[in-house]
């Protein structure tokens, strides 16, 4: 199954009430949204004034527009920007695939050049250093932020720090290359605020179970490390409307075609 928004899961209800869509739950929709649990849906269906026995296809006008209302203040739409530069941000939940379909891109879309991130994380096996990261201790870290050498950079998970250092972008882009970053979403959020003009692309998964069959069968973290980043991706999943695009990750070479053609 493709992951949609809620927008349009709740407008497939309203077009065909007779739809699977139409015939979902309310309490089933709310639900089923990152970051929603029971008494956060009940919260929410008492302010909004919906009987939690009611289907989507079933709902009364009032009730439309205001269930569309709140999504649209919880899950803002992103809005297409014009005068985009060459700069490609790919970012999204954990364990989504962004590496693979990043990987993808640099072998199949050598007009594009990937990044090289920096990183104080451990090689993981098959890694190299200057392909897939430049690893670095901390002291050297440090060095890269002081000296202003990096675009972006942040701690993910609490433990490592991971930064984009900014020479060979910058000399790319003078070069009127397309230059892809696929960073986690705090970097892009810096991104955004440096580079204003960067378009940023949001990788989703197929469906949360997906996601979590992902991380749990990649085998890198312990049980507690899974659970924080589980709970890191709901609220990263919260988060893709502050991108231009969005791109379900249901197959590697079909989404990175796709974000291929976006960054072009």
């Amino acid at each position: 199954m493709r992951v949609i928004t809620p927008q349009q899961l709740l407008q497939r209800a309203l077009d065909n009430p007779e739809s699977p869509a139409g015939a979902m739950r309310i309490t089933e929709f709310l639900t089923a949204l990152p970051a929603i649990g029971e008494g956060k849906r009940d919260r929410i269906l008492a302010d909004l004034e919906i009987s939690p026995v009611k289907r989507l296809g079933g709902l009364g006008a009032r009730q439309r527009t205001a269930l569309a209302q709140w999504l649209d203040t919880r899950f803002p739409q992103p809005v297409a920007r014009a005068g985009r530069s060459r700069l490609v941000v790919l970012a999204g939940p954990t364990a989504v695939g962004k590496g693979t379909v990043a990987a993808h891109i640099r072998d199949h879309h050598p007009d594009i050049l990937l990044s090289v991130s920096a990183t104080t994380r451990s090689p993981r096996p098959g890694e190299v250093h200057g392909e897939h990261y430049y690893f670095v201790d901390d002291a050297e870290f440090d060095r890269l932020v002081a000296d202003g050498e990096l675009l972006e950079y942040a701690t993910v998970h609490n433990r490592y720090r991971y930064g984009t250092p900014k020479a060979p972008i910058e000399k790319a882009l003078a070069e009127g290359r397309t230059v892809l970053l696929e960073i986690d979403l705090q970097g892009a959020r810096q991104v955004r605020a440096a580079a204003p003009d960067a378009t940023l692309v949001f990788l989703l998964p197929p469906s949360w179970d997906e996601l979590v069959q992902r991380l749990v069968g990649r085998g890198t973290e312990d049980a507690e490390e899974r659970a924080r980043r589980l709970k890191t991706a709901k609220g990263e999943l919260a988060s893709q409307g502050e991108f231009d695009y969005r791109v379900v990750n249901d197959e590697v070479a079909r989404a990175a075609g796709e974000v291929a053609a976006l960054a072009r």
